[in-house]
């Protein structure tokens, strides 16, 4: 009989054991977040600064379920998708898009939704919507992890981004006989300056890796 795990369940420790998933601690593993990333116009800062003041504004009242959810997609992830050309062609955003994958020698079948998905089945953003906008991005890692190893395109590099709002980490997985990931530094909309800044370029560098790909 074959079991099933909601993936908001999935622990690290179950996808190291059922499909041999490793992280890679070497820098050189995932370089796509640190080298030649491209440059912010100044139009590009003063939007993303407004974005900033925006999201930190709406930290000072009582923050409600439905207003965690608005500033976790509508204030800032829509935003930045629009900035990185995520919304023009050839990309295109489907959203709670289900997705699963399966544990060939153990007859388990991970399954659930991920909140954004980026076709050209390369990058997934995972939203976290929980009533507390500080829920701990590594919540978010396994489920993550779980919607890339579905992926249909084993033979390329994939990327994923979790953020909750406030914290964005970056993840790159290749697959293969072991599967391996890497993950970026954590960024946060609560350090001095604004870390909007690379999270863009970021965007930025995906969008243009997968639309060469």
């Amino acid at each position: 009989m074959v079991r099933t795990i909601a993936a908001r369940n999935v622990k690290l420790y179950d996808l190291k054991v059922k499909f041999g998933l490793q992280r890679v601690h070497d820098e050189s593993f995932f370089r796509e977040w640190l080298d030649n990333l491209p440059e912010l116009t100044d139009v590009e800062k003063q939007a993303l600064d407004r974005l900033q003041r925006n999201y930190l504004y709406l930290l000072e009242y009582p923050v409600m379920e439905s207003i965690v959810k608005l500033s976790n997609k509508m204030v800032v992830l829509s935003p930045l998708l629009d900035l990185a050309g995520f919304y023009e062609p050839p990309f295109r955003v489907d959203g709670e898009t289900n997705v699963q994958v399966s544990a060939e020698d153990e007859g388990e079948v991970i399954q659930g939704s991920i909140d954004v998905l980026v076709i050209q089945e390369q990058f997934w953003v995972t939203v976290i919507e929980a009533k507390n906008s500080e829920f701990s991005l590594t919540k978010a890692i396994p489920q993550a992890l779980a919607y890339m190893l579905a992926s249909p395109n084993p033979e390329r590099p994939l990327f994923g981004a979790v953020l909750n709002g406030s914290e964005f980490l970056f993840i790159k997985l290749v697959r293969g006989e072991v599967p391996q990931y890497g993950l970026s530094d954590v960024f946060s909309l609560l350090n001095r300056g604004n870390d909007l800044y690379p999270v863009l370029r970021i965007f930025k560098q995906f969008a243009n890796l997968i639309a060469i790909a």
